[in-house]
């Protein structure tokens, strides 16, 4: 065996050398016969035992490393978990969840999805998972998403807890597709605006889109609040269509181009469904890819304004290589310019990735994200918006038309550490768990619940007794008294959230929100 592949490495090596000598090989061919020859001396001549899959992962990754900040390497697994919330579903059981301590507690089961067919509720306790035990054995909320799901038509057994019932319920649910909602919130915050929230853009985030919009139409929506606060970006398609759904035929979205890929531009297609509504984006600088391809076009075709901090600053156009074990690369292949002509991508150097991810904490310590007057930008920046000829900046990312600065004094200390404890999340459980049908019984509406209802001092309590049970205490009296306004909100909009869905949760925690104000300010 060790002969014949001698006889190859030196095959390889004599052809090397005549092609070399000949002059008929490309540096291309060159450096791929190279890489080759060096994989192949290693795996047989290697003095010990090499993983192969491993090594090739490793080349690709260093190379990868050399080029641009998003051009990136994901094995099978990775790609799969990478694409799934982009993808618009998952093969499941259909159940929203929180683990309680150590057990696993259904907020809300998907409606008509496999878990409510057969009778799950909310509030109910999935204790065992094909008669394994997933509850007080402290295994992970990972491991027990990986026995939930499976394979669509597959059939799972839950052994489930009820509140009111002493024996354990057993049921057999057959796993489905389960929706995978873009579209965190929709809901009215006036009589004429309605407030959209989108988390990122997925293959079903443009029907997510038309749906919202109509049926905040039909509520009387005139003006619309875009929230993409957060939102990392997504598919390229998504971002256009749904921008499509706010300007005119023919009006241009974006453009790419590359050293060998061809420029393209991207146009509305005309019959959007909100072209004449007046429109405010909402950005930060978590904002990126596709939220820059949609509040960029926004701004410069002059349709609407754009509020908040300068975006993250993603312009690279990747496209994916999907490999025989379904691992990817997805390699960068094209800049995005808005319409304008403005380079979407902030700069960077080529295999310096870390400092390119502390772009961010930069921008903090420099003061750009606290106060305007911090913010520097140079008249080569400067472009002009198509239609009124406003003057917008390039230089990286989408600098709004209105500032607002980053709030540090808004969560305290101890807020920020009940928070990363979990002593919020479980506090609210426990108390939901224990007043669901009290809470179901008094408040038969959102709007009742959101009028009436005062977070009591059982619940705050319960919080400060959830954070000591992890080492969190105040500092004092007055860090706890600056700490209830927003934590009472909070919790207020966690109820909301268990009792409905995420457009309650977004319509209290939105309730005196800078973002917010400033943008019905502005269309008021």
């Amino acid at each position: 065996m060790k002969k014949t592949l001698w006889v190859a490495l030196l095959l390889c090596l004599s052809c090397t050398a005549v092609a070399q000598r000949s002059g008929n090989m490309s540096k291309t061919e060159e450096s791929m016969r190279k890489l080759a020859m060096a994989q192949l001396a290693i795996s047989s001549l290697y003095v010990d035992s090499v993983d192969e899959v491993r090594l090739t992962e490793d080349a690709i990754n260093g190379m990868l490393s050399k080029l641009d900040p998003h051009s990136s390497y994901t094995n099978a697994e990775e790609t799969k978990r990478m694409n799934e919330p982009l993808q618009g579903n998952f093969d499941g059981i259909g159940v929203q969840f929180n683990m309680l301590e150590d057990t696993l507690v259904v907020i809300q089961p998907v409606s008509k999805g496999p878990s409510e067919r057969v009778g799950i509720l909310a509030g109910d306790r999935i204790i065992s998972v094909n008669d394994t035990a997933i509850a007080g054995v402290k295994m992970s909320r990972e491991e027990i998403m990986r026995r939930l799901r499976g394979p669509r038509d597959t059939k799972v057994k839950l052994g489930v807890v009820r509140k009111g019932i002493r024996e354990r319920l057993d049921f057999t649910v057959t796993r489905d597709k389960i929706p995978v909602s873009t579209v965190d919130a929709a809901f009215m915050l006036t009589p004429t605006t309605g407030l959209i929230r989108l988390s990122s853009f997925g293959s079903t985030s443009h029907d997510e889109m038309t749906k919202a919009i109509k049926d905040l139409q039909l509520k009387g929506m005139k003006d619309l609040i875009l929230d993409l606060q957060q939102n990392g970006g997504g598919y390229m398609d998504a971002a256009t269509t749904i921008a499509g759904e706010f300007l005119q035929k023919n009006d241009l979205i974006v453009y790419t181009k590359g050293l060998r890929t061809p420029y393209r531009e991207f146009r509305a297609q005309g019959a959007g469904l909100f072209r004449e509504g007046r429109i405010i984006v909402l950005v930060d600088e978590y904002s990126a890819s596709a939220s820059e391809i949609v509040s960029g076009a926004i701004q410069d075709q002059d349709r609407g304004l754009v509020v908040g901090r300068r975006t993250f600053g993603k312009g690279l156009v990747q496209k994916p290589f999907m490999l025989p074990d379904n691992s990817m690369i997805r390699l960068t292949v094209a800049r995005y310019y808005t319409p304008s002509g403005r380079c979407i991508q902030k700069p960077y150097t080529k295999g310096e990735k870390s400092k390119y991810n502390m772009d961010v904490i930069d921008r903090y310590n420099h003061g750009e994200l606290t106060n305007a007057d911090s913010i520097h930008l140079a008249d080569s920046l400067k472009y002009k918006t198509l239609r009124e000829g406003r003057t917008v900046y390039g230089g990286g990312g989408i600098m709004p038309d209105y500032f607002i600065p980053l709030d540090t004094t808004r969560f305290t200390k101890y807020h920020r550490e009940l928070t990363a404890k979990g002593a919020i999340i479980n506090a609210s459980l426990k108390y939901i768990d224990k007043h669901r049908k009290q809470l179901h019984r008094e408040y038969s509406s959102f709007d009742k619940f959101r009028m009436r209802f005062n977070v009591p001092e059982e619940l705050t309590a319960l919080v400060v007794a959830e954070g000591e049970k992890e080492g969190v205490k105040p500092k004092n009296d007055e860090e706890m008294q600056a700490t209830l306004p927003e934590l009472k909100k909070q919790l207020k909009a966690l109820i909301a959230r268990d009792i409905w869905d995420m457009s309650e949760y977004f319509a209290i925690m939105y309730e005196d929100n800078p973002f917010v104000k400033k943008a019905l300010e502005l269309l008021d």
